[in-house]
């Protein structure tokens, strides 16, 4: 079965394309590399103004990403997979592990607007104090105020990765003008790049925001078209309470179908329904403890 595209999908497609000299950078000096970061940053903050981008559903799609990135840099083998089943099998009572930690980390991150309150739920083991102290270290413009509270954060306390990337990209965020953090440090840069200092960590910055600000767009894009396929299905549900899984739907990158707010087998009837038609993925591939996203 087939939808008919709604009219600003295809504005969507209308947005000016990144310039190609943006991604295809050769030159390794750093004013040059922070100037094309600067453009591709700004073509990011066109498609973040839109209103039909899926912003909650996007930012828990990145969160996963930089989770899946630290967990890599831990040395730990668990992918988005097993990060998804860490989260939405988790029993009440029982501890996530390792990995499980730092996918809450960053969920909690990227839920709520940018503030010191936000930013110390997301990592209880550091006190507010500390943590408004570590963003008000960076000066300059984004990228450098961004690296400047990485090094500083690592500097101080060289075991935190997780904790120094978020409040980095918090760094970033507000420096942007953004409400919300958007990982973008985090998927792009490598293990290595944490432990540089001064021009070359700002240099493996600017670099990573290059590629994760075409990798966001692309996403933005892409989950922007699911959304309104998702949109056109949802007046046609029947069920009781169908509006209020299809929100949850569109904000989240996985739900299990008992979490969403519907009787058991009517919520199991809605997944398998969307998936038929077309508009969701079942991201398991199991029979059972099954997990359903745009």
């Amino acid at each position: 079965m087939t939808f008919a595209q709604p009219d600003h999908i295809s504005d969507l497609d209308t947005l000016p394309r990144m310039p190609a000299w943006v991604t295809s950078v050769r030159s390794k000096t750093l004013e040059d590399v922070a100037f094309s970061s600067g453009a591709a940053l700004n073509h990011l903050h066109l498609v973040l103004g839109r209103e039909d981008v899926p912003h909650a559903l996007m930012r828990d799609r990145l969160a996963l990403r930089a989770a899946e990135a630290c967990v890599t840099f831990s040395g730990r083998p668990e992918r988005a997979r097993e990060l998804r089943d860490l989260l939405h099998l988790l029993r009440p009572g029982d501890l996530p592990g390792p990995a499980g930690e730092i996918y809450f980390f960053w969920r909690r991150a990227t839920e709520r607007p940018v503030s010191v309150k936000a930013l110390g739920r997301a990592l209880p083991t550091f006190e507010p104090g500390q943590i408004a102290t570590w963003l008000n270290t960076g000066q300059g413009t984004p990228v450098v105020r961004a690296a400047t509270v990485l090094e500083t954060v690592l500097r101080e306390a060289p075991r935190a990765d997780v904790p120094a990337l978020i409040l980095a990209e918090a760094a970033l965020a507000q420096s942007l003008g953004w409400k919300h953090l958007i990982p973008l440090l985090a998927p792009s840069l490598k293990r290595a790049d944490l432990l540089k200092q001064g021009d070359d960590l700002r240099l493996a910055c600017h670099r990573a925001i290059i590629v994760s600000a075409v990798e966001t767009i692309r996403l933005a894009t892409d989950l922007t078209r699911r959304a309104e396929h998702v949109k056109a299905v949802a007046p046609k549900l029947r069920a009781k309470g169908a509006a209020k899984a299809v929100e949850m739907i569109l904000s989240r990158d996985a739900v299990a179908a008992a979490a969403l707010p519907l009787p058991p087998r009517a919520a199991r009837r809605l997944c398998d329904r969307l998936v038929e038609l077309g508009v969701v993925r079942e991201l398991t591939g199991r029979d059972t403890f099954r997990l359903y996203g745009v």
